[in-house]
């Protein structure tokens, strides 16, 4: 019981100034709320309506999650020259004119209210709302909100589709034209090796086996004629006779012999020595030719150097010219065969690393190729996605519920504001009086004695004032709640006649710190 008489015995002592604090700030709440002018509250509401083509059917190139394409308009909306253009052509404020541009976007915002609603299984909502001090710029504020709104989500969304369709368009030429880069590339490879393609391989293989098998018969057509030469000069020097003498002068042996060496030289062309008909023709020339040496061991020479069956001195050398011509034909085609050879081998040779290049050409054309396919094919798509966003048929934002123009203030409350600062006033007064009783350091009761020191006292003595001072105190605690009781009213009317009309005041306080009421 004691504590609270203190405690009461406290408060009355510091009651002035709970009394101007208190006061003060109840007084300065209920001017304001009187004060305020009516707010009006214009709202609409829009939605996120899914395609209208089905995705399985047709899919548009622009895919934003709904809520995140509300939040990209909602960033384009409250930019700060959309506030500030708002604000001047709807005359949102009645003293814009002397307001800085800060102030404006401030006010701005604060009058805006953005609430978004989404869920799964549930439509995403965007409910927005404007204040003002007359109905008719609340909605019209709205109305251009609406505009921006409506035009900000189609150049988004038909945006991002022209720029989807503008890169797989580029994307599309430029494959191509690597793709023809690449192709004649190949093509000129082609055609600077064309003797080394690994296509051609095989025949090439082929067809060096046949000229070695050539240029082995060759070299043994040319033995043969230098053995029958040597024969032809060997014959002459032991018997003085030509083994062999033109058609008309041949003997059946020798002419037999002629045909039978002209067939092995033709069946040498296709077959090899160990042929059964050329060995067999082997033979037949070896007998032939002992069957002729003998014929010219037993005919006599004439005295000029000729047969006795009038064999003309000069078949030796028209015989060793004939054979020399044809060794000479030979040895021709055995170079050529030889050059051909050389070349075939270079160019065998050169196909491994040839077929590596070219590989390596083809797989860059075929990446190439697949490629553009991949780029055609979507290119396609963002055309079908370019052309559903142009005639609106894809995810957009739709209006619910168009800005309507209210008929009645929804702000300020001001039975709420007026509490609210009663409230405040009083809190801030208790406070103020507990701030000045324990702060300080005082000793202001016994029980202070006690816990400071230890010491008890015997007894307390209370401080007995005259009647002058009892008569002085009482009349500056009149004062004083006279001066508050007059002064606040006075002060809060002197500000709002010489410095700035109350609501303006509180209008400018609210716009500063970003709050309504």
């Amino acid at each position: 019981m004691d504590e609270v008489r203190y405690y009461l015995a406290v408060f009355l002592r510091r009651l002035p100034y709970f009394l101007i604090v208190a006061t003060a700030i109840s007084a300065s709440a209920v001017a304001v709320a009187v004060s305020l002018p009516p707010a009006y509250v214009s709202q609409m509401q829009l939605v996120v309506e899914a395609p209208q083509i089905p995705t399985e059917l047709a899919a548009s190139t622009v895919r934003t999650p709904a809520l995140e394409q509300l939040q990209i308009v909602e960033q384009r909306l409250l930019t700060r020259a959309n506030m500030l253009e708002i604000a001047r052509v709807q005359g949102v404020f009645p003293d814009i004119e002397n307001m800085v541009p800060d102030d404006i976007v401030r006010g701005m915002r604060a009058r805006t209210t953005i609430n978004k609603s989404s869920g799964r299984n549930a439509a995403t909502l965007m409910r927005v709302s404007f204040e003002a001090h007359e109905p008719r710029i609340a909605a019209a504020v709205l109305n251009d909100y609406l505009s921006i709104i409506q035009e900000a989500d189609v150049e988004f969304r038909r945006g991002r589709a022209g720029e989807t369709l503008e890169f797989f368009a580029q994307e599309t030429e430029r494959l191509g034209l690597e793709l023809t880069e690449q192709s004649a590339r190949i093509l000129a490879f082609k055609q600077e090796n064309t003797d080394a393609l690994p296509t051609s391989l095989e025949f090439r293989i082929s067809k060096r086996e046949e000229i070695r098998d050539a240029l082995g018969q060759t070299n043994r057509e040319i033995t043969r004629l230098e053995d029958q030469r040597a024969r032809f000069l060997d014959l002459f020097e032991e018997t003085g006779r030509v083994a062999l003498r033109p058609e008309a002068v041949l003997s059946p042996t020798e002419q037999q012999l002629r045909r039978l060496e002209s067939e092995l030289g033709q069946a040498l062309l296709v077959f090899s020595e160990e042929n059964p008909k050329v060995r067999l023709l082997r033979g037949r020339i070896a007998l032939l030719e002992d069957e002729v040496a003998d014929e010219a061991a037993t005919t006599p020479l004439s005295a000029n150097g000729a047969g006795a069956d009038g064999e003309p001195p000069n078949v030796l050398a028209l015989q060793i010219d004939e054979i020399d011509s044809e060794i000479e034909l030979l040895s021709e085609r055995r170079d050529d065969l030889l050059t051909e050879l050389g070349r075939l081998t270079a160019t065998i040779e050169r196909t491994p690393e040839v077929s590596i290049t070219l590989e390596e050409l083809e797989r860059t054309y075929a990446l190439l190729e697949t490629q553009y396919a991949t780029a055609e094919q979507r290119f396609s798509t963002a055309q079908t996605g370019d052309l559903i966003e142009s005639r609106s048929r894809g995810q957009r934002i739709a209006v619910i519920e168009q800005p309507n123009v209210p008929n009645s203030p929804s702000r300020p409350n001001r039975v709420m504001i007026a509490g609210g600062g009663l409230g405040f006033g009083i809190a801030a007064g208790l406070a103020l009086v507990v701030l000045l009783e324990f702060v300080g350091s005082a000793i202001k009761r016994p029980e202070d004695l006690v816990s400071r020191f230890g010491i008890s006292p015997l007894t307390t003595v209370p401080y007995i004032r005259t009647g002058q001072q009892v008569f002085v105190q009482r009349s500056l605690k009149l004062i004083m709640a006279l001066a508050i009781i007059v002064g606040t009213p006075a002060l809060i009317y002197a500000v709002h006649t010489y410095y700035l009309p109350i609501d303006l005041l509180a209008e400018k306080v609210a716009n500063r710190l970003g709050i309504r009421w």
